[in-house]
């Protein structure tokens, strides 16, 4: 009788494991309504390997796929779907900031309090308001770009009323969940410069990438110096991705006729605009990138490991994660203590959670990455591109997954599970675990460099 007791108080004492029991028990779920013969627009049910990456893929909100979605899957199976980018999007989103409210209170008294003024934009007494919080923003914008799709397509494609409303809905919850799943066998390729549909979708999912905390605290103010120093790193760490990424594909692509080279220099911006914020939040794909250059391809790489903010609903180690790290380097180069922003000091911890949560996912990417390869005879640029993908729920793909052995599907299947749960619950448990020890040991300084 006091198994049920043991169980949860070990959730009590490791509540991020909440977190990866839920996604678990989503993708077991998802599997198994993808395998009903009724959710395949063919005779028969999918095979249990097609069912368990697509599930696992809309959880996660990655958006890589081994089947055409519009083709393969029914009204019911592309219904599934949606529901389940819906609990893998706005539920990371609800989890997130719950968590910070469980590392909040499980802190000292002086740790919380620094915690509840540096996170302003969650209530820390209120769950109610937390959650009746991300509930508004996510149908909000999601409404916004349902709406603004529906018609575009309706009015400027010639579409049928109710399929540009089943079109507009299906895309405007991937766009906002970073799903990055498309209903055309292109993914939005046919889109690439036509501004009424990407720009609706382009900010759903960068507004869904910020986070809740950002949103929130947005929305209570937009007085830039009433802003916690996490929603200011945030912004300005995207602010500096938002001209990277697109530069980065412009200049690499621009003379590419198979990514970029056939459209004219306004269709080439907006595609590049497109494809450059994708490529950290939604997956999307407006080019091809089995024929991108392969500077375009690791440049990609990097904006998708990085992903979007934290509590939001892209993935990779956060925006925050690399400003941290970049005010501990500058602090280390001008030979201060302490890592600083905005008259505000960086605590130790934090700057070492960064860090652990950084290697251990470059680690898990360089193995992984390194077993693709074997399992495939690709180059390395594209088998990188696919794990990185995968780990980072980024959802851009050159197009292999699809032709994978099933030993490489399965293995990009734990990374698109890792690579969500992976760095929420690192660095939530983490933060638990930080405690002050009552002693020291000597110093000594290896060698470094």
């Amino acid at each position: 009788m006091r198994a049920p007791a043991a169980v949860s108080d070990g959730l009590t004492r490791h509540p991020a494991r909440l977190v990866a029991i839920g996604f678990g028990l989503a993708i077991a779920v998802g599997t198994g309504l993808l395998l009903l013969p009724v959710a395949g627009a063919g005779p028969g049910g999918a095979p249990f390997d097609v069912a368990l990456f697509t599930a696992t893929s809309a959880v996660t909100v990655t958006g890589l796929t081994v089947v055409d979605t519009g083709g393969y899957w029914s009204g019911f199976g592309e219904g599934t779907l949606l529901v389940l980018m819906e609990v893998g999007g706005v539920g990371i989103m609800t989890m997130a900031s719950l968590l910070g409210l469980v590392v909040a209170r499980r802190l000292g008294l002086r740790s919380r309090m620094l915690v509840q003024a540096e996170t302003r934009a969650v209530d820390l007494g209120t769950v109610r308001t937390l959650l009746g919080g991300v509930l508004f923003l996510s149908v909000t914008l999601q409404l916004f770009a349902w709406l603004a799709v529906t018609l575009r397509l309706w009015l400027g494609y010639g579409e049928t009323f109710g399929n540009a409303v089943y079109h507009g809905l299906f895309h405007a919850v991937s766009a906002f969940n970073s799903g990055g799943f498309a209903l055309y066998p292109d993914n939005l390729t046919r889109y690439a410069d036509d501004v009424w549909v990407l720009v609706p979708l382009t900010l759903a999912f960068v507004l869904g990438a910020l986070g809740y905390p950002v949103l929130l605290e947005l929305r209570r103010s937009r007085r830039p110096r009433t802003w916690s120093v996490h929603t200011k790193l945030t912004l300005i760490v995207f602010a500096v991705l938002a001209v990277i990424g697109p530069a980065l594909v412009l200049l690499g692509e621009q003379a590419n006729p198979r990514t970029l080279g056939g459209l004219g220099l306004g269709g080439q911006v907006v595609a590049a605009v497109f494809s450059g914020l994708s490529a950290g939040s939604a997956g999307f794909n407006v080019i091809d990138y089995a024929h991108a250059d392969p500077a375009t391809m690791f440049g990609t790489d990097v904006l998708m490991f990085i992903g979007g903010g934290s509590g939001g609903t892209a993935g990779g180690i956060k925006v925050t994660t690399v400003a941290v790290l970049a005010l501990a380097v500058v602090a280390e180069i001008r030979g201060d203590d302490d890592a600083e922003a905005f008259g505000r000091r960086i605590a130790t911890p934090t700057v070492r959670q960064a860090l652990t949560v950084t290697v251990i996912s470059i680690g898990v990417v360089t193995m992984s990455a390194f077993w693709l390869l074997r399992f495939t005879a690709g180059d390395l640029d594209h088998a990188l591109f696919e794990v990185v993908s995968a780990f980072s729920n980024s959802g851009l793909s050159t197009g292999i997954t699809p032709s994978l052995p099933d030993s490489a599907r399965y293995l990009l299947v734990v990374l698109m599970y890792v690579g969500r749960v992976g760095p929420l619950t690192a660095a939530t448990a983490l933060a638990l675990r930080t405690s002050r020890r009552l002693y020291r040991y000597p110093e000594t300084r290896p060698l470094v460099g």
